[in-house]
């Protein structure tokens, strides 16, 4: 019965580590990333002038 209750603390000491670790993290900012990578793959890095002539390279490219 006393390994239960010993591991019965252990489990609750790691667990409310974790919940503190998470609260510091979530306090500090760590999770406010508006663009994640995934979305931001869909952005164009440039805007494309409609007047600007385009090179061969860039049109293989493409």
């Amino acid at each position: 019965m006393s390994v239960i209750i010993l591991l019965l603390i252990a489990s609750i000491s790691v667990a409310s580590l974790f919940l503190l670790a998470f609260l510091w993290s979530v306090k500090n900012g760590q999770f406010r990333d508006d663009f994640s990578p995934a979305v931001r793959i869909l952005f164009d890095d440039q805007p494309v002038r409609k007047n600007e002539p385009v090179l061969p390279e860039q049109a293989v490219s493409k």
